[in-house]
């Protein structure tokens, strides 16, 4: 017998900027649920997100395409909307084109446009979240986050923060359905970093299953041994996430378990912080994360540094 409970649809529109495409594979790599759970079924009972528009598996392109994302655009009913990749802005967004139902226009300016209509933003990956590796030092492009991108327009929206490059897919979903079923994250359910602490909540360090080996001064010395990969410059010690519990590729592994030391790639300052990769970072080189009162947004405090003997 077919079901007879009114499911609610809810529109939501997923828009590509300047990324490297993998949150947009992570995401298809999701296990449970699949991608095809999350768009063709209930992700919770009684509601249905209706993927209007993503360019990657979307069968339309060109003007249908477009045509589509406009047609939701005028809709007026407030979509979530997902955006990875970070904003160029240098030489006037020259960096990042984007095709709209006028003509062509920047990444940043269609990502302007499409926020002012939606009904909360999801920035999908570490590149939308805090700028990550297209915002990364020279910066040429002018890459910044969605955030800021909004902030400096003057567009308040609520936006929630998936980070990681890429993000697991469990990120995503698990905070789309949870947007379902109670509604946007409040204060605290959020992070300082704009993040739900259900999944970056907690230190990856202490999550580790080489926890162990640090406590034990067990070091290796060269990537793939056995023992803590710290003294292999490993950003665990001040990375928020649940990698070691939740495993990649449908739970099967992870950078540590893999013998790679964590790169911190959910941190607010990856990858520049972060550099080199696989050179130890102590305390005093790490910035502590503060929110700027003035601006609303975060920055990096760098930490007194102790005098240096005459």
């Amino acid at each position: 017998m077919a079901n007879s409970e009114p499911v609610e649809e809810h529109a939501a529109v997923w828009f590509q900027a300047s990324a490297c495409s993998g949150c947009v594979v992570a995401a298809l790599n999701g296990v449970a649920p699949t991608v095809r759970d999350l768009i063709v079924d209930q992700i919770a009972p009684g509601h249905h997100v209706s993927l209007k528009f993503q360019p990657t598996i979307m069968a339309g392109s060109g003007t249908v395409a477009v045509d589509i994302l406009g047609a939701t655009e005028e809709a007026g009913e407030g979509y979530l909307l997902v955006i990875d990749g970070a904003l160029p802005t240098a030489a006037a967004g020259l960096f990042g084109r984007a095709a709209g139902r006028g003509g062509e226009s920047t990444m940043h300016e269609r990502a302007l446009e499409l926020a002012e209509k939606a009904a909360a933003v999801v920035a999908m990956g570490t590149c939308a979240a805090y700028g990550g590796m297209h915002a990364a030092s020279p910066n040429p492009t002018g890459c910044v986050s969605v955030s800021d991108a909004l902030a400096g327009a003057g567009i308040e929206k609520p936006i929630v923060n998936i980070a990681g490059c890429p993000p697991h897919p469990d990120w995503f979903t698990g905070t789309v359905g949870h947007v379902l079923l109670f509604g946007l994250p409040t204060a605290d359910d959020v992070d300082a970093a704009g993040r739900p602490k259900r999944f970056f909540g907690r230190l990856l360090h202490d999550l580790c299953q080489r926890r162990g080996d640090f406590e034990a001064n067990r070091f290796a010395t060269s990537v793939g041994e056995p023992g803590c990969l710290y003294e292999l410059g490993c950003k665990g010690p001040w990375t928020h996430a649940d990698c070691p519990e939740r495993e990649f590729n449908g739970g099967v592994n992870w950078c540590v378990k893999a013998g790679s030391p964590c790169h911190g790639c959910v941190e607010p300052f990856f990858p520049d912080v972060a550099s080199p990769i696989y050179r130890k970072i102590g305390l005093p080189e790490l910035p502590r994360v503060a929110l700027d009162e003035g601006s609303g947004r975060l920055a990096a405090v760098m930490r007194p540094q102790p005098a240096e003997d005459e």
